[in-house]
């Protein structure tokens, strides 16, 4: 089995369009929750969203589209992407960068593409209803393409040649986390030297509203408080969009050409719950099954583990579930792994949600701290026995547990280490 490290990240986040930034936000626990025009312009329950800095997509007309000058899209292009379709080439564009590798590397066969998405309700919703109303001869002929949940997978990989590997992800809330994993599968194994990794999502009222009648959206008006993982009066997540991108590598490949290496990826699990269609296990059994795996696939031990991004989205079942398998796995004395949930800064970027996280695991390890779980004020007391940090902490992790789960009850965890 090869060794795989992180040689490459790429954000368009809520907490930052770039790895300083997204930095920044996390040493000093600064959160980019907002009331969200749109949501608010609608009367709708909720109000708040974590929302992207020079974005503008609400239109039905991608040419209308505002976004930072930096990228750089041809409008035939455009015109077959959905609003995470432009956030993912944005985080593309920065991991392609940051990792130094240059385009005979990215188009090889030796180079593969994995993606993240449920696709785009708002463009879907845009489609069908032209269809109905005008016929289908009158809709946008790049309409599925830009729509499907495999869009981020057709448009990255013809605009960037990409020869290897490609496969588009959909597990809900661990769909990047699986695709993480699948990643490190193709190269441990030999089948791929390098895999970029996408997660995106749209940030619309068709991608998170749909969540209210799910009842695990809060109804919150305090941006500064809304998301509060861990905290016993946590009432439910607030949405998200935007893109990360990760680029793994073989490691004496990347040593070779002297790159920049974040972290080792040492290995995955995952696990399924077999319980409910929507809501995690009570006492967090996949999950914990999930972790057991990784640890054991990686020959890494509890006591090894010095940090752990919890999936925590600030929902009442999903925080005790979750707190109850890190209980089963590290006991319950309180002299554990550090625990904070970013979530509290970023709110819930559902199928992004997961290499978004993963990609700040390897940001702590890199530039040395470890993120607390803002907005705590009372802890739930579920939470005794584990030790959930609420201040950032100047020293970092050497060995990360990384954790998501998702509908139907999957459940991925990552493990990152320093080198």
């Amino acid at each position: 089995m090869r060794n795989v490290v992180v040689t490459g990240l790429g954000f368009t986040t809520c907490v930052g369009l770039d790895a300083a930034t997204v930095t920044d936000h996390l040493k000093h626990l600064r959160h980019g929750i907002v009331m969200y025009p749109p949501f608010v312009a609608r009367n709708f329950p909720v109000k708040i969203a974590a929302a992207l800095e020079g974005f503008n997509t609400e239109s039905n007309e991608p040419e209308d589209w505002v976004f930072p000058a930096s990228i750089k899209l041809k409008l035939e292009v455009l015109r077959g992407l959905a609003p995470h379709g432009v956030y993912a080439y944005h985080a593309f564009q920065q991991a392609m960068l940051d990792s130094g590798l240059d385009a005979d590397a990215i188009s090889n066969p030796r180079t593969g593409l994995y993606t993240a998405s449920a696709g785009s309700p708002a463009r879907i919703y845009y489609n069908l209803d032209r269809l109905h109303k005008v016929g289908p001869q009158r809709c946008p002929p790049l309409g599925i393409v830009s729509s499907i949940a495999g869009t981020l997978t057709f448009n990255l990989a013809a605009t960037y040649h990409i020869k290897g590997s490609s496969v588009g992800f959909v597990s809900a809330c661990a769909s990047s986390g699986h695709a993480l994993g699948a990643a490190w599968d193709e190269i441990a194994l030999g089948r791929q030297d390098r895999m970029f990794v996408v997660g995106a999502e749209d940030l619309s009222i068709e991608t998170i509203i749909p969540f209210v009648s799910m009842r695990v959206l809060t109804t919150s008006s305090n941006p500064d408080t809304a998301s509060r993982p861990f905290d016993k009066k946590r009432d439910g997540f607030v949405g998200t969009g935007g893109s990360v991108v990760m680029v793994l590598e073989e490691e004496s490949i990347a040593r070779a050409r002297g790159a920049k290496i974040y972290a080792k990826l040492l290995g995955w699990g995952q696990a399924t719950d077999g319980h409910h269609v929507a809501a995690s296990h009570p006492e967090g059994d996949g999950l914990a099954r999930a972790i057991r795996i990784a640890l054991e696939n990686t020959k890494v031990s509890t006591k090894e583990i010095d940090y752990i991004n919890a999936h925590a989205t600030s929902t009442q079942h999903g925080d005790q579930s979750e707190l109850r398998a890190l209980k089963t796995v590290f006991g319950t004395d309180g002299k554990g792994p550090a625990v904070s949930s970013t979530k509290a800064l970023t709110g819930h970027g559902l199928s992004l949600s997961s290499i978004m996280e993963a990609a700040f695991c390897c940001l702590a390890i890199k530039e040395g701290f470890t993120p607390g779980s803002a907005h705590i004020t009372e802890m739930d007391p579920e939470a005794r026995g584990v030790n959930i940090i609420q201040e950032s902490r100047e020293t970092g992790p050497r060995t990360v547990l990384s954790n998501s789960s998702g509908f139907g009850g999957a459940n991925v965890a990552l493990l990152f280490q320093a080198l």
